[in-house]
Formats: structure tokens, sequence, C-alpha cells
């Protein structure tokens, strides 16, 4: 699977000081943090991702790639670290408890979700990325054509195929 910086041709932001990776963590926190909770739906799964990324920064000697568009870059890379984590429990066939509930259609909102999840495991990483970007993360298909240097015109037929896809493979 490619990593966001794959995807993001950008400068390097290099910290040099503690203080600078403190003040990176304290302006992004929380944007990656909601950031996996929406792709995991859980907030312990959120947890580990949000450290995952930003001890990926640390172990890349504190280089940032995309100096311009910082929290596009860790938002992209908390969606990676994210389905790599629904990529891990699928294959080795771990299943999250979730809490019971009375109602029913919150059972069903619980069971879609992850069925979602599932389907979602299945893409090619590049078009689950792009589909988790544009209806999770809202970015618009001119910014998804500008990240990824194609056509606005292009996301638009790649995102019309992956909703077919999944449709797909939700039915299954």
């Amino acid at each position: 699977m490619g990593t966001a910086s794959d995807l993001i041709s950008a400068q390097t932001l290099v910290m040099t000081q503690s203080t600078e990776f403190a003040d990176l963590y304290e302006r992004h926190y929380a944007a990656v943090f909601r950031t996996a909770l929406r792709v995991t739906g859980n907030p312990a799964d959120a947890e580990d991702v949000l450290q995952t990324v930003f001890l990926r920064v640390l172990n890349q000697g504190g280089r940032l790639e995309s100096a311009h568009h910082p929290e596009a870059y860790l938002r992209r890379a908390a969606t990676n670290a994210s389905l790599d984590l629904l990529r891990k429990r699928i294959s080795h066939g771990e299943i999250r408890l979730d809490e019971t509930s009375s109602v029913a259609s919150r059972e069903n909102t619980l069971f879609l979700k992850e069925r979602l999840r599932r389907a979602l495991v299945a893409l090619d990483p590049a078009d689950a990325l792009i589909f988790l970007l544009r209806y999770v993360e809202g970015m618009s298909n001119g910014e998804l054509a500008e990240a990824f240097g194609q056509e606005k015109n292009n996301i638009a037929v790649r995102l019309h195929r992956i909703r077919q896809t999944l449709q797909v493979e939700m039915e299954q």
C-alpha cells in the first residue's frame, strides 16, 4: 500500500526542535483523531491511529512531507493507518463486540457501518483513500483532483466506479 507521501508531491518540513513537534501535534491532533474515528468507528482504535501517525513522523527523523499542507498530509496518513488497522483486524479474524442496544435502527446502522468498513478494506488502497477523503472527510472533487494530480472529471468517474464496487461488495 502506498503511503500518503507517495500521493502528494510536496516539500519536506524538517522539525529541528521538540517544541516544533509539540506544536505540530497540538495544532493537528484533533483532525487526525476525527479522521481515524470516522474510518474505524471506535475511539480506542482512533487513539491507536493517532499515536501511529505521530510516531511515524518522529521515526522519520522529524521530517514531514507537505510543508505547505501538513493537516491534509496528516489526515491522509490517518486514513491510511486506519485502513491498515481494519485490514489487520479482518485478516486476523478479530471481531469487536459492540454494545448491544434495544433499538433496532441503531443495530442496523452499526451493521451497515461495519459492512461498509469491510467493503472498504476489500478495495484497492488508493480507491479506498479517495472514497474516504471525499465522503468522510468532505474534500471536494476539485481538491481531490489537485491532490492526486488528476482531472476533476476523472475523479468523478473514479468515485462513481468506487461506489458501484462498494455496492457489489456490500450486497455479498
